[in-house]
């Protein structure tokens, strides 16, 4: 007996998320579209706002695809550049 429901699948985001952590961020996230996921910012210490628009284009693309996108555990870092950018809607699960 299949399950219809899939398991979220996990991305962990590296320390740095600068211009040279954008395409392979976004490859890996694309990777798994069609299942639900959940990222892990825990590790976080720079924000660069490539990175932050690769997380909210994934937002947007999961959210048409009717699957949910959360990120988990955010670092206080990851919290603090997201207020810096106006605190755009990632569903941030702390």
């Amino acid at each position: 007996m299949t399950d219809d429901v899939q398991a979220a699948a996990t991305v962990s985001l590296p320390a740095i998320l600068d211009l040279q952590a954008a395409d392979p961020l976004r490859a890996e996230i694309l990777s798994l579209r069609g299942r639900p996921l959940d990222i892990d910012a825990s590790q976080v210490s720079r924000l660069g706002g490539l990175c932050l628009q690769v997380l909210l284009s994934a937002r947007a693309t999961w959210e048409a695809d009717g699957l949910s996108l959360r990120i988990d555990q955010p670092s206080d870092a990851f919290i603090e550049q997201m207020a810096a950018f106006g605190n755009p809607d990632v569903h941030v699960q702390a």
